[in-house]
């Protein structure tokens, strides 16, 4: 289990380590001495509240965690979180829509910082009863990715190359789970599942092999393997905490096979 930030201190310095940023490197960025961003990390000093500010967005950290911190400073919170249906946020969802449309047939999803799908396109739709259960599926308002990725009959069991992936799929929950405990439950789940698939020494370390510019996962599924690699999108300047959470995972076909199934199998739209 990892520790989460207690405190201001420990928040800060947690999420300098996890940006694999020196004190010498953070101090030069922030324009402050080495020594004073120590003592602020030791808890001996108080940062101002422009400097903390300075220092969030130095660390890149999320809108939420930016308030937290600022609370943990006995600072107001600076950041609002309006309701999905706020008139304010149209705007921004009719761009998420415009993503998820103009990357058909290709599948391309919308998610919060749960990993929770909050709408998809037609190819994402397709693709996800192509690989899983019915049952998986149905029932629930809001799918959870984790929760298909940790299940025993869900996307993992449909890994081709699970030895490849897996390791670096855990590597990144863990690190999203340092700053949001709430994905922690779902890091050990999915943990326990690659240790069970690959063995607890696999499923820490990446099976070896030449690198490639990009990570491609192959699926098995009726269609024959389908292999895909990623690529996201976020808002630039969000100051909404609900939009700084949002992201589009958008799926490109990793070969000619997989494109042109996509092409013969996903109906068109619009």
């Amino acid at each position: 289990m990892q520790d989460h930030p207690t405190g201001l201190p420990q928040t800060l310095r947690l999420a300098r380590r996890a940006q694999r940023l020196s004190q010498q490197e953070l101090s030069f960025r922030l324009g402050i001495s080495q020594r004073h961003l120590s003592c602020v990390e030791c808890g001996r000093a108080q940062p101002s509240r422009a400097l903390l500010l300075a220092w969030l967005q130095a660390l890149a950290l999320p809108l939420g965690q930016r308030n937290a911190a600022l609370l943990l400073a006995g600072l107001a919170p600076m950041y609002r979180a309006a309701p999905p249906d706020d008139p304010a946020l149209a705007q921004a969802h009719r761009a998420l829509a415009q993503l998820l449309q103009s990357h058909e047939p290709m599948p391309a999803l919308v998610l919060d910082a749960e990993w929770r799908v909050l709408d998809a396109n037609a190819g994402a739709r397709w693709l996800m009863a192509e690989l899983l259960p019915a049952g998986l599926l149905a029932g629930t308002p809001a799918l959870s990715l984790l929760d298909l990725l940790c299940h025993p009959d869900g996307l993992t069991g449909r890994i081709g190359n699970l030895a490849e992936v897996g390791p670096h799929m855990l590597a990144r929950l863990r690190a999203e789970a340092a700053w949001r405990p709430s994905l922690q439950r779902h890091a050990d789940a999915f943990e326990a599942l690659l240790q069970a698939r690959l063995g607890q020494r696999a499923a820490a370390q990446p099976a070896g092999g030449p690198l490639t510019p990009v990570l491609t996962t192959r699926f098995t599924s009726p269609q024959g393997e389908l292999a895909f690699f990623s690529l996201y999108t976020t808002f630039g300047t969000p100051q909404d905490i609900g939009l700084d959470s949002l992201k589009v995972e958008h799926l490109f076909p990793a070969d000619d096979a997989t494109r042109q199934v996509l092409a013969a199998q996903v109906p068109r739209t619009g």
